[in-house]
């Protein structure tokens, strides 16, 4: 594979997670709305996954109150809309020039990393369901992936572009060294 396919194949997998960012961080600031919708849209399965449904009418009934009673809670949910929108804005680089912005890929692996320990950590101790703690484990299964093969074609361009070591004992490769007389 040529480099030139390297590079849209990278850049196909970054649109993934740019957009992927993008709408994360765009459907966190309407969260009030969207768990309403969702709790009506489950309605009809409340007999057959009771403990879910459950789950998102306390959540709404949490946004609800807290929307009523303590509105500066939800501006944690806007700075983290606004988190995911700058992480989408960051991979603008790696869009633009792969290898010169491979870090923000790696950033991106990590951080995909972190989602584990976090989710399995602070979940139980803000009392989230374990099928909810699968939903957010699921962003870090859903974004990995791509990064990985994203970063793995940029690595290959890279490889593939490098300039060859020179061979300071071959006189031939090293035309940067002052050649004496008689060499």
């Amino acid at each position: 594979m040529d480099n030139e396919e390297r590079l849209r194949r990278t850049r196909r997998w970054l649109w993934i997670v740019l957009i992927g960012l993008f709408l994360s961080g765009a459907t966190a600031f309407p969260l009030e709305i969207e768990v309403r919708w969702l709790l009506r849209a489950l309605d009809p399965l409340a007999g057959q996954f009771p403990a879910l449904v459950n789950w998102i009418e306390r959540v709404h009934t949490g946004l609800v109150t807290a929307d009523r009673d303590y509105p500066f809670l939800l501006y944690g949910t806007d700075w983290l809309a606004f988190a995911h929108l700058v992480l989408a804005v960051a991979f603008w680089g790696p869009l633009r020039d792969p290898v010169r912005n491979v870090w923000v890929v790696q950033v991106g692996m990590i951080a995909c990393a972190g989602i584990v320990p976090l989710a399995l950590i602070c979940g139980p101790i803000r009392d989230i369901p374990w099928f909810w703690t699968l939903v957010d484990l699921s962003f870090a299964v859903g974004a990995f992936p791509p990064l990985w093969f994203a970063y793995r074609h940029i690595r290959a361009v890279e490889a593939s572009t490098a300039e060859p070591a020179r061979d300071p004992v071959d006189p031939e490769s090293d035309s940067w060294r002052r050649r004496r007389p008689g060499d």
